[in-house]
C-alpha cells in the first residue's frame, strides 16, 4: 500500500466510452481501457468513471491493479439499485468510491464530466457523445484514444465543426500511455499559464 504522502492526487482524469451492454466488446479494446486506468494510477491521478461496465469498468480494474483511486458516479440512488435490474451495473473495484447520484445516466454524466480535469474517450455511442458534448462545453482537456471505434473515432471531426471556443484542448493518440502522458503535460501547462 502506498504511504499517505504518496497518495497526493495530481489531476482527476475521466475515462468514458463503450459500456458494451448490447454486445461483447473486443478484448483488445478492453485491454487498452485497462492500460488507460493503470497509467492514470501510475501518474498519481484520480480516475473518474460513470461506474458502468465495459471500457470504464476495465479502466477501473487497471487503476485498482496499480493501487489507484477510482471515483465512480452511478446513475442509481443506492447500491441495490446500482447492481440490480434494470441498471445492473458491476460492483465497485478495489479503491473505488461510488457516488450514488440518483439522477439517471444523463444527470450522472453532468456530475462526472464537471468533476474531471480531463476526459479520455474510448469507443462509445450516444451516451459517450453526451459526455463529450458536456466536456467540450465545460472547456475540459479532452483525450481521444485513436482507432478505438464508435463515437470516439468521430470526436475530432465533430469538434472541428463546433463554432464556439470553450477553451477545450483536444489530444489524440493510439497508445494509452502516450495519451495519458500528453494529457498530464497539457494540464501542467494550463496550471502554469
Amino acid at each position: 500500500m502506498k504511504r499517505k504522502e504518496e497518495l497526493k492526487i495530481k489531476y482527476r482524469i475521466g475515462v468514458m466510452g463503450s459500456a458494451g451492454r448490447s454486445k461483447k466488446l473486443p478484448e483488445t479494446l478492453l485491454e487498452k481501457a485497462k492500460e488507460l486506468g493503470r497509467e492514470i494510477a501510475r501518474s498519481n491521478c484520480l480516475l473518474i468513471t460513470g461506474a458502468c461496465m465495459g471500457t470504464p469498468q476495465e479502466a477501473a480494474v487497471g487503476a485498482s491493479e496499480e493501487n489507484g483511486i477510482v471515483l465512480g458516479f452511478s446513475p442509481a440512488s443506492n447500491l441495490k439499485e446500482h447492481t440490480e435490474p434494470p441498471i445492473n451495473y458491476p460492483l465497485p473495484t478495489k479503491n473505488t468510491i461510488l457516488i450514488f447520484t440518483g439522477f439517471g445516466k444523463e444527470g450522472r454524466n453532468v456530475l462526472s464530466s464537471r468533476n474531471c480535469d480531463a476526459v479520455i474517450f474510448i469507443a462509445g455511442g450516444i451516451g459517450t457523445l453526451n459526455e463529450f458534448s458536456l466536456a467540450y462545453h465545460l472547456g475540459k482537456v479532452i483525450g481521444v484514444l485513436e482507432g478505438s471505434g464508435g463515437i470516439s473515432d468521430k470526436i475530432l471531426e465533430i469538434a472541428g465543426n463546433i463554432e464556439k471556443d470553450t477553451g477545450t484542448v483536444l489530444i489524440s493518440d493510439s497508445d494509452p500511455k502516450n495519451l495519458v502522458r500528453k494529457i498530464i503535460e497539457t494540464l501542467k501547462k494550463r496550471e502554469n499559464a
